[in-house]
């Protein structure tokens, strides 16, 4: 579906990112796994490194301060660049989940209405599974973004709230099913109104 090009969110400032990687990581360790956290700002497509009994997988995490993740931003404007004004956003997608690494999640942390002195909310997801709930969002609303909820008009005029699916909410059934398998993408269903080898970074463990 081709729309115009749209105004990039604002991305979550650098403090905020870390303060979601370092609250992720204190998640992943309490449900029993060792973490290995990245140093620096200069990482690849992952933050950290979750491990137990052998099982290893890659989370980047993605932080949010107005309810939506703009993971495409920087694929949209590669699109729009090879197609002038216009942005593809099945492309921009498509781009995005390509650039994600084998056997990695991501880990969405939304700050939105969060109180400090409460979690953020936190929802876990394969690049596939986040691919298929952009590409509906797009072709429904003409965004190219992962929207945390949105509403949306069906053809025979029915409004519906959309919400990430359930499943994706952060919990140990949830962690471990990422972890020891491979879910096949969950269907994004609406309600009316790889390698082993870590990259030759700097690692440090946390419990």
């Amino acid at each position: 579906m081709a729309v115009l090009a749209l105004p990039v969110s604002k991305s979550p400032s650098w403090p905020i990112a870390i303060g979601a990687e370092g609250i992720a990581a204190a998640q992943f360790a309490r449900c029993g796994f060792d973490v290995l956290v990245q140093a620096g700002r200069d990482k690849p497509w992952y933050d950290l490194v979750v491990t137990r009994g052998g099982n290893l997988l890659k989370i980047s995490v993605k932080a949010s301060e107005n309810g939506e993740w703009s993971l495409t931003s920087g694929y949209t404007r590669k699109v729009a660049e090879i197609n002038g004004m216009r942005t593809d956003s099945r492309s921009a997608i498509d781009m995005w989940r390509s650039g994600c690494g084998s056997r990695t999640v991501c880990c969405l942390v939304q700050f939105e209405g969060v109180a400090i002195d409460e979690l953020p909310r936190i929802y876990l997801a394969s690049p596939d599974e986040i691919a298929a709930a952009m590409h509906d969002t797009a072709q429904r609303t003409g965004r190219c973004t992962l929207l945390e909820h949105y509403e949306w008009t069906a053809p025979e005029g029915v409004r519906h709230l959309q919400t990430l699916p359930a499943a994706w909410h952060f919990s140990p059934q949830r962690v471990f099913d990422l972890v020891l398998g491979h879910p096949k993408p969950i269907a994004v269903t609406p309600a009316s109104a790889g390698s082993p080898v870590l990259a030759p970074r700097e690692l440090v463990m946390t419990v």
